[in-house]
């Protein structure tokens, strides 16, 4: 039996799109063996989103051909569609497949396996407008389940290399969705992440289909789901459909991830992002109206080229405005081929090391103020593994508001729905005590 092993860099999607194509080794006879052991083919799923992306990808590759210069190595993902010329250059790369025709990856593989010739099979991202399709029926490694509903994104944010290496906004077919959700319920998944390049755009490309609408199929159609959840969702992306549909919703979770990147209106000029801090404002309101219990999180980049102290300060002020529950805060990183690397007034490393670190302090102390809120109150958590090694008893999950729950339970809980009271708040734990796992009766209730 032939063997192959896998590794995957960046985001959500990448992690997404390896169980999809691992499905189609699978179904090939193929067995999945770890990226370290002896395999008779690699795939390295890349990431481009900055520089060090493309640098770590690189060493990946590298690492696999000195694990078996017999081996195939197969490269794809967002650093194979961008810089295809850059990969075929490094000495043992046998093919190079970008974000589409995903598909005929092992084709070429019996093609090299025959003619020993490296095959280059990226074409042009910005030509293709068709979602492609790709099999996840089960995930071999986590308890949320991802499903990927969209591709692609029309933004260009001047600090974004991903429209080029993903191409513009694709939607996948409702009943794809639909039937894969199913597939995913059936295999036990209680929760889904509904994910995508630019997920909730989902639709912007149909006629008469949109986000809030599939969010409407999603909870009526697939009996058993328990919990929905949007990986992120754009200020813009929220309207008031969308919103409605929250406030009917009994399974879509209370946490959104709406990105700000800055919360100073120059800055988010610069960055061609299309909104203002106000609009942003508004929209956020508008939606804690309509659920008082809301968990925001958001993506904050620090050190834009020209930022100052002011505009600095200003983003401060409106992340503790908003009162998000958790930042990922990011240092900006000059990414080639954007317009920002291009701009004058690059903000010194250890300026911008000083803002992230602010920032960060600051995100902390809302995460604390916010769990704060749960103390001694009882949460719905899916634990997803067990803490550590040392201790086999103690599980971490998160609750639908998004709090990382850490308490004592066993093994059979996990991927479960149970019940835990928060004994004691913190950041990025909250330890816990269990009260019960919730049957598929009580949770109809």
């Amino acid at each position: 039996m032939p063997t192959v092993a896998f590794h995957t860099l960046g985001c959500k999607v990448n992690h997404y799109e390896t169980e999809g194509i691992w499905q189609k080794f699978k179904n090939e006879g193929y067995e999945r063996v770890d990226f370290d052991h002896h395999a008779d083919v690699y795939v390295i799923n890349t990431c481009t989103v900055t520089n060090t992306g493309d640098k770590k990808s690189r060493q990946v590759i590298r690492r696999a051909i000195r694990s078996n210069p017999e081996a195939v190595v197969c490269v794809t993902g967002c650093y194979a569609q961008t810089s295809p010329g850059e990969i075929m250059e490094i000495p043992g790369v046998d093919i190079v497949v970008g974000t589409q025709d995903r598909g005929k990856m092992i084709q070429y593989i019996e093609e090299h396996q025959e003619h020993r010739q490296p095959i280059n099979g990226v074409s042009n991202i910005m030509k293709n407008r068709v979602f492609e399709e790709m099999d996840v029926p089960q995930f071999s490694d986590r308890t949320r389940a991802s499903l990927k509903i969209q591709e692609g994104c029309n933004n260009f944010c001047t600090f974004c290399i991903i429209p080029w290496s993903r191409g513009l906004l694709r939607s996948r077919e409702p009943e794809n969705v639909l039937k894969q959700a199913r597939q995913l319920v059936d295999a036990g998944y209680k929760e889904i992440v509904l994910t995508g390049i630019h997920t909730a755009g989902y639709g912007e490309d149909m006629k008469d289909y949109n986000f809030a609408q599939l969010l409407r199929d999603l909870e009526s159609k697939v009996d058993g789901l328990k919990r929905i959840r949007i990986s992120s969702i754009e200020a813009s992306q929220i309207t008031d459909e969308v919103i409605e549909v929250l406030d009917d919703s009994k399974k879509v979770v209370p946490h959104l991830h709406i990105p700000l990147q800055s919360g100073s209106d120059t800055v988010l000029e610069r960055m061609r992002r299309k909104y203002t801090t106000d609009f942003y404002k508004k929209r956020v309101a508008k939606i804690q109206k309509a659920l008082p219990h809301l968990a925001i999180t958001s993506d904050v980049i620090v050190g834009f080229p020209g930022e100052t102290e002011e505009e600095f300060e200003e983003t401060m002020n409106f992340v503790k405005e908003i009162g998000y529950s958790e930042l990922h805060v990011f240092p900006f990183s000059r990414r080639t081929g954007t317009p920002a690397a291009r701009m004058d007034n690059q903000v010194d490393d250890e300026v911008k090391n000083r803002r992230v670190q602010a920032l960060i302090d600051q995100s902390n102390e809302q995460a604390l103020a916010y769990a704060k809120n749960y103390e001694n109150e009882v949460v719905e958590v899916i634990p997803e593994e067990t803490f550590d090694a040392d201790q086999p008893n103690m599980l971490v999950g998160y609750s639908d508001n998004y709090l990382k729950v850490k308490f004592e339970g066993t093994k059979d809980m996990i991927g479960e729905i149970v019940r835990v009271k928060i004994t004691k708040a913190g950041y990025p734990y909250n330890e816990g005590q269990f009260v019960r796992v919730m049957d598929d009766t009580a949770l109809s209730v």
